[in-house]
């Protein structure tokens, strides 16, 4: 089948297509849809159009089987996303902004007071909680047990926690500023 032939026989029944296309569906856009798919599917079987006795029922039998295999479609993703579990709420991200400010303040304020705990204490904390260490491993290189590995880490969280309380309290102005890196690297 030449283009031009093709080209006439879609003027000829386009419109005849769409109008039995939103009858079937009552959705103009959607008949849009399945005009240009009929046409496709036509033009793919282009080799058998000689042996069609009627270009219209011909299309009209494409536009159907379309318009099936559409519905067909649309069904089995209406059925997939059916099966979706339920999505969950939506954090407000108002709330994650403001938690992530507060802990970003938090361990400022945790930072700025860490040279005020007792030494011990401080070399305790850190072991733990920045090195990961477990509480078998800080016995060993503190050389102190584990028991008190386990109150002095108990006694410098609570310290930690009131002085960081205390820093957050006070105005921005009147904080204590905490001493240059490397004079609180000597302090460790």
């Amino acid at each position: 089948m030449d283009h031009q032939l093709f080209a006439d026989i879609y003027d000829a029944h386009a419109r005849a297509v769409y109008a039995h296309a939103v009858r079937m569906t009552a959705d103009p856009a959607g008949a849009e849809d399945i005009v240009s798919l009929t046409f496709l599917e036509a033009w793919r079987l282009r080799d058998s159009f000689d042996e069609v006795a009627s270009h219209r029922a011909w299309l009209f039998g494409i536009a159907t089987n379309v318009m099936r295999n559409t519905r067909r479609a649309a069904r089995r993703h209406n059925d997939a996303i059916a099966r979706l579990p339920p999505p969950g709420a939506v954090p407000d991200v108002a709330d994650v902004v403001v938690s992530r400010i507060t802990d970003a303040a938090q361990a400022a304020a945790a930072l700025a007071v860490l040279t005020r705990l007792r030494r011990t204490d401080r070399e305790i904390l850190l072991l733990h909680v920045w090195s990961g260490l477990s509480h078998d491993e800080v016995s060993q290189a503190c050389g102190v047990s584990v028991g008190t590995v386990r109150s002095r880490l108990s006694r410098a969280r609570a310290r930690l926690r009131k002085l960081a309380a205390a820093h957050l309290a006070e105005p921005p102005a009147s904080r204590h500023v905490p001493a240059s890196r490397t004079a609180r690297e000597g302090n460790l």
